[in-house]
This record gives C-alpha cells, structure tokens and sequence, in this order.
C-alpha cells in the first residue's frame, strides 16, 4: 500500500493561503491535500474567509471534503492566542463585519511593526511589502508578519522567514508590535455565533501552560489542537490529555503556509493529520453550542 493510500480517512484542519499569509491559491491547497490522499483540508486564514469560495469549488472538482474555517487571533497572559473556528457560516454578515475589524486591527499592528523597523535603520515601507506580494490584494485579504519577513529578506536584512522572525518580528523581538486584540472567550462567541466550533490552536507555542489551562477554564471551546508542526510528540500528547481532561475534541494540523526562500514555514500540507472521524464530531459540537 502506498503511503498516500495509507493516509486516506485522514485530515489536514490547519492550513493557509493566498487570503492571508500562505503563498498558495486556495484551490492548490485543495489540489495537494488530493495529491496527498487526504479525505479532507480545512481553510483557516487569518481574520478572513476570503479563501473559502475558491476552496470549496476546488474541493468538488477533486473530490475532497473542504472544512470552511479561521483563525482569529486573541490577546491573553500579555501573549498572542490563536482561535481556530471550523464550519463557520462564510456568509454570516456580523461574523464577516467582526473579521473586518479584525483585519483593520492587524493593519495598524503591521504599521507599529514598520516604525519599530524603521527605528532600528532598515529603509522599509508597508508601501514596498505590499508590492513584494506581486499582485493587488483583495478587500478581505490581509498582510500578516510573513510577508513583513519577505520584504526584510529583500532588503538583506534577514537570510529566511525565520531569521527575520528570529531578529525582528517574533514576540520579544526588537520589532514586535502587540496589536489590541479581543480575548479567546470573545472569539469562541463569535465562531458559535457563527455557526461553528471553537478550537485552541497550537497550544504549545505559547509555553505556558498555566495560561493553557486558564484560558481553557473560561469556557467556550470545543476542542484543542493537539497534532501540529511546532509540537513534540510529548506535547502531543500533553494536549490531547488535556483535551480528555476538559471533555474536549482533539484535532490537528500542519498549520501550511508554503514555501518561503525554499523553506516551508511549520508544515508541509498533510504532515501533521487526525482522523477524518474528527469532523461530525465537531460539525455535531457546532450544533450543541
């Protein structure tokens, strides 16, 4: 059996696109996850569903299941939490109108990021990272960090992605700007609202958690990614623990971006799978909200 036969009855519930900070179109996604013998791939760009249509269409044309979903981020303990939402209503015209602010939040947080640049002597302009992407962006896309660590590379002042979020743009770095941000909480009513279901992402990547734990305790979710690219097997199954703990789904995700400077940021599409039985359980978990 190969091993893309051997990967069928699987999901991929955590990758990104051109609508937010992937390099790929949506349907391409879609076309690799088909490739890779995936039963099924969740759309989660960041703040936006801009990339959802093209997925589901991309989904019929090579017979995969497309989960629409986001991810919203969230502020709480002084660090950055991302809220991942799956089967969320696309068309939800509040839900759309609270990611536009969002969107609207992480533009002023990219301008604080380029003055801090600036600050530090790097000749950089919003203006000069936003023509690097190489096409006009549409209304409900959004420039993230990595497109800031692109221009960075550009300009020579970082080698890779991860140098520039090394030096520069990662939490604590010189650049990094906070954006203000609404709490987990307020992000799982909003997904509910919605129509969709709650999710922690990456937990691991916080380190902290206590914080984990708090944020957990406040209610709202209906599950924990415990399966992703930046944990260990042991945080793994730390989380997925947890999740028994709190009476909570366990799912999972590569977290793809794409290729930058030849280096794939978190995972390759379909490295980091659950099963396919995950997604009636948390279309299910949508309902009881």
């Amino acid at each position: 059996m190969t091993e893309d036969k051997q990967r069928e009855g699987f999901c991929d519930l955590h990758t990104h696109t051109l609508a937010s900070d992937g390099k790929q179109p949506p349907r391409d996604n879609v076309r690799l996850a088909s490739e890779r013998g995936l039963a099924a791939v969740a759309i989660t760009d960041h703040d936006t569903v801009g990339g959802i249509a093209e997925a589901l269409e991309a989904g019929d044309a090579y017979g995969i299941a497309v989960v629409p979903g986001v991810e919203i981020s969230t502020r709480a303990g002084g660090k950055e939490i991302h809220v991942l939402g799956y089967y969320v209503d696309i068309h939800d015209e509040l839900f759309l109108s609270r990611l536009a602010a969002q969107r609207d939040t992480r533009n002023e947080r990219n301008e604080a990021i380029i003055a801090n640049l600036r600050a530090l002597g790097i000749d950089i302009t919003l203006e000069r990272v936003t023509a690097g992407i190489g096409r006009e962006l549409k209304q409900d896309e959004t420039v993230g960090r990595p497109h800031i660590a692109d221009e960075l590379v550009r300009l020579g002042a970082a080698t890779d992605m991860r140098d520039a979020f090394d030096k520069y743009l990662a939490e604590g770095a010189p650049a990094f700007a906070a954006a203000p941000r609404i709490a987990p909480e307020t992000a799982c009513a909003w997904i509910v609202e919605a129509g969709g279901a709650p999710v922690l992402a990456h937990p691991g990547i916080y380190g902290d958690d206590g914080l984990v734990r708090e944020i957990l305790s406040r209610g709202g979710f209906s599950g924990i990614e415990a399966y992703h690219s930046d944990h260990s097997p042991e945080d793994a199954a730390r989380y997925a623990a947890l999740a028994a703990e709190y009476g909570l789904l366990v799912t999972g995700g590569s977290d793809f971006h794409g290729a930058r400077q030849g280096v794939v940021f978190h995972g390759e599409l379909g490295s980091v799978t659950v099963p396919a039985a995950v997604l009636p359980q948390l279309r299910e978990a949508a309902k009881r909200q």
